[in-house]
């Protein structure tokens, strides 16, 4: 049995989930993280001292944090040619879209989503709406041009490179509509429609935000 640990509102849980869902394991779920508190009992610092979600222990008992790591890390371990790429090129290129992820996509978007999901519309900063805003949709703008030449982000085939994208994806085309409307991206709705209908994606992708 896998155990994992954080609430599925949370970006970085809605990966795990998914990518345990697609490799079909067995897991329990712990709500921690924000209103539920418990990531600063001694108990959940000893799993993962950032008092960050998510955590996992498996069924051996290893326990790791970060969430696109611990991704990498149940395609590995649960092989699948189809998730965990055998060739070096497609794999490293998986790994390349995971981290540009954390390290681009995911340091624009949320400003917008804090602003527009989670703070009330008398607190909001409109700077920091547009910022976010100005610097995302270019990075979207790049990813439709990117699927434009093939179906999903590593090349034929769905791997672990879809689902740290697909989270982000599905953060930003989920703001409030009456809020923002962000352009038409042909090839990126294609591909987020295709991955939000993958029986893997199911209690993840078709969630509200919050």
């Amino acid at each position: 049995m896998l155990n994992i640990w954080g609430r599925i509102s949370s970006i970085n849980v809605r990966k795990v989930v998914w990518c345990a869902q697609e490799l079909g394991l067995d897991f329990q779920r712990t709500e921690a993280g924000g209103k539920y508190g418990v990531v600063q009992s001694p108990e959940y610092l000893a799993l993962n001292p950032n008092a960050l979600v998510p955590a996992i222990s498996d069924d051996g008992g290893f326990v790791l944090w970060e969430s696109n790591v611990i991704v990498r890390y149940l395609c590995a371990r649960h092989w699948t040619r189809q998730l965990y790429p055998e060739q070096l090129p497609e794999r490293f290129d998986a790994e390349r879209w995971m981290d540009w992820q954390q390290t681009t996509l995911n340091r624009v978007s949320g400003g917008a989503f804090l602003q527009l999901v989670r703070t009330p519309p008398a607190e909001r900063d409109a700077q920091v709406i547009a910022q976010s805003v100005a610097a995302t949709e270019p990075l979207m703008a790049m990813l439709d041009a990117h699927l434009a030449t093939r179906p999903f982000m590593a090349g034929e085939r769905f791997t672990m490179a879809d689902i740290p994208i697909g989270c982000e994806v599905h953060r930003w085309f989920g703001l409030p509509p009456a809020e923002y409307r962000h352009p038409s991206w042909p090839h990126l709705e294609r591909w987020f429609a295709e991955v939000q209908a993958r029986p893997g994606a199911r209690g993840v992708l078709d969630l509200p935000l919050e």
